[in-house]
């Protein structure tokens, strides 16, 4: 509390680090909202938050207002949209850090910390280190409570036996109604003009939490508007509605400590008064975590648009990248198709760097179509917009990207908005970066794997072939399934399906490996059952800790015969003409990669012309909830293939309805038939 006068500082906070020293738990506060104190009592020395980072880093962090908080740590700058200066600073004593201490000031009433300010920072954390030291050096170290203390600053200020009574008289003689509120959002006083406003009694409030008492004064927007007070050291206003229909205007003060109430009978300039185009802290903390989940830069877009453009009154937002030199759009929304071809491909519109106001890699804002211009000359007007934020997006000190948010209209930025939309880049970059990572990685690994299967399946004598492929859904990890078709000879040939386990680039480069030795054993001249054994040696030599389902076919059309080993693969399915579809028995082995002496059996069967023998893995018949067995059942149910069907039709008709679904697997089939004319 001393420091807190000392330093002219509005609020106060000590932070004690837990046993693990892993993190900070707050001990006390002054002049803190109790609702905003239990919201940062508990911080991780890793997180992005300015006390962490003084802790981490054992320095000191000032940050000057609200914009440099956006800048600097945009996920606390969106969860405390208030106006403020901060330093931060860590609690050392014999070469260790024992927590952290927080002060807080009026934005604009400080520049930098004076000379005075810094040594009562530097002293208050050297005695409060030597207190944590020595406490726990005793074997009894301060734990803080669950809930930090708040204290009360009236305490330390005496006053006369009837000064409050007195106070209370002069209050009730004026004609607006007056109420003060504590930390806890309690109230302490009420005039009786306040408690006729009200339409309650004085006894009903003093004592009891304000939205308790009056329930229609229990909305998270007015609760924003007394912690702004608070926090923000600065008078706030709003208007509420009685449930009698009567508005009333609130002026919040802050006070010793809490905030005083004025409230009168809301005039008509005061209920049309519009509140500044600010996201509350619930609608904050349920973007940061909707944002965490976001794979592409669509979802990226598609949720801070969701949250942002209605509050902001925006018409349109995207996500801007380069490459060699040019515009690329990664993800949009309201612009128009014919907008969107404007900034593709387009070459880079570069900045005169010497106008007023600009700055490379912070947040810039332009009212109007002649402000842009002033900045970016060679610009072209997309959609005919009227005013732009441009938030750059800079990961790890590189430029990744640029958001975009334009407005339909010319549009004034207040401080407050420019605030918020700085803190939003910094979230929208993290997330940004995260889904740009992951289309990279993600459409790396499909070049990969479409680059290892078969580009043209070779034509053999008397044997019909086609083949599908259908990734996951995007979104989803890549996947292990392959197929080929091998010659064999001028008259045979062996067709092969599998499933490598894992959805990412290694089981993708591990179905290219087993693809490779299934190749050369089958060229060899191995039979079905041989070319999986001598296969799966190599895969337990690999030691990949990777298991491979395969299923291989040889076919002989002129014979009408074929020969097949499965290691652990679904069953093949033969459709016959004029008769139900079977499912074949396999007799399967291990997977490939298990046993190095796995056996695997070669099994023969018929193939009579024009049956058609279908190839696939599980994504084709794997279904929550559903037996493995019973889905391929329904799967051969319902195969009945036509004489002279398009085996490429046929194909379709079986693929087809996964690629409506969302589908957490990707999917290879192989159709072959024995053509009616071989011999």
């Amino acid at each position: 509390m001393e420091a807190v006068f000392s330093a002219g500082a509005h609020f106060g906070i000590v932070y004690v680090l837990d046993a693990s020293r892993q993190l900070l738990q707050m001990e006390a506060a002054i002049r803190l909202p109790a609702a905003l104190a239990r919201t940062w009592s508990r911080i991780r020395t890793n997180d992005c938050v300015p006390v962490a980072v003084s802790v981490r880093e054992r320095r000191l962090t000032w940050l000057s207002d609200r914009v440099a908080l956006a800048r600097e740590f945009p996920a606390a700058a969106l969860s405390l949209p208030y106006h403020f200066a901060m330093a931060a600073a860590p609690v050392c004593s014999g070469g260790a850090v024992w927590g952290g201490f927080v002060l807080g000031w009026p934005t604009g009433a400080e520049c930098g910390l004076t000379r005075r300010q810094l040594d009562v920072i530097d002293d208050t954390c050297a005695r409060m280190g030597d207190l944590l030291r020595r406490a726990s050096e005793r074997g009894r170290p301060i734990v803080p409570e669950p809930l930090p203390r708040i204290l009360d600053p009236i305490q330390a200020h005496r006053s006369e036996p009837y000064a409050g009574l007195t106070a209370l008289m002069c209050l009730d003689s004026l004609p607006e109604g007056y109420c003060h509120l504590d930390t806890h959002a309690r109230v302490t006083l009420v005039t009786a003009p306040a408690a006729e406003l009200l339409a309650v009694k004085p006894s009903e409030l003093v004592g009891r939490r304000l939205t308790t008492a009056l329930p229609w004064l229990d909305d998270p927007i007015y609760e924003d508007h007394c912690r702004t007070a608070v926090v923000s050291h600065q008078a706030t206003q709003f208007t509420a509605r009685r449930p009698d229909g009567r508005q009333l205007s609130f002026q919040c003060y802050p006070s010793l400590p809490g905030i005083t109430l004025r409230i009168t009978p809301a005039t008509t300039s005061e209920e049309a008064d519009r509140r500044p185009p600010v996201i509350g802290l619930p609608g904050m903390l349920h973007l940061t975590a909707c944002l965490a989940r976001a794979v592409t830069a669509q979802d990226v877009v598609d949720l801070v648009a969701d949250h942002v453009m209605p509050v902001c009154d925006a018409q349109a937002m995207a996500i801007l990248t380069w490459d060699s030199g040019r515009m690329r759009v990664a993800a949009s929304r309201g612009y128009s198709r014919q907008g969107l071809e404007g900034f593709n491909g387009r070459p880079i519109v570069h900045p005169v760097r010497w106008t007023r106001g600009y700055d490379e890699g912070r947040a810039a804002f332009y009212s109007t179509w002649e402000e842009f211009r002033q900045t970016y000359p060679n610009a072209i007007r997309i959609d005919n917009m009227g005013a732009w934020a441009l938030l750059p997006l800079v990961a790890q000190g590189r430029s990744i990207g640029t958001c975009v948010i334009a407005y339909d209209r010319p549009h004034q930025f207040s401080d407050s908005e420019q605030a918020m939309l700085t803190a939003l880049g910094g979230l929208v970059t993290q997330a940004f970066e995260r889904a740009w990572l992951y289309d990279n990685k993600h459409q790396f690994a499909q070049c990969l794997q479409a680059s290892l299967l078969p580009h043209a399946l070779p034509r053999i004598s008397g044997l019909d072939v086609a083949a599908r492929y259908v990734p996951a859904t995007p979104g989803m990890d890549i996947g292990g399934d392959f197929y080929d078709l091998i010659r064999l000879s001028d008259t045979t040939a062996a067709a092969v399906i599998g499933d490598v386990q894992g959805h990412d680039m290694t089981a993708a480069a591990l179905m290219g490996q087993v693809r490779t030795a299934i190749r050369a054993h089958a060229t060899a001249g191995a039979d079905p059952g041989e070319v999986l054994a001598h296969t799966n040696r190599l895969l337990t030599e690999l030691a990949t800790d990777r298991f491979t389902s395969c299923l291989y076919v040889s076919f002989d059309p002129r014979r009408r015969a074929a020969a097949l080993a499965s290691a652990g693969h679904p069953p093949p399915v033969l459709g016959l003409l004029g008769a139900p579809a079977e499912v074949i028995d396999t007799a399967p082995g291990l997977l490939l990669g298990i046993d190095p002496d796995a056996e695997y059996v070669t099994t023969d069967v018929n193939m009579p012309p024009g049956a058609v023998m279908v190839l696939y893995t599980d994504g084709l018949v794997e279904q929550p909830g559903r037996d493995l067995g019973e889905s391929i059942a329904g799967l051969a149910a319902s195969f009945t293939p036509a004489p002279g069907q398009a085996l490429h039709d046929l194909a379709e008709s079986l693929i087809g309805p996964i690629t409506n679904e969302q589908r957490t697997d990707d999917t290879a089939l192989l159709l072959l038939r024995n053509t009616p004319t071989a011999r």
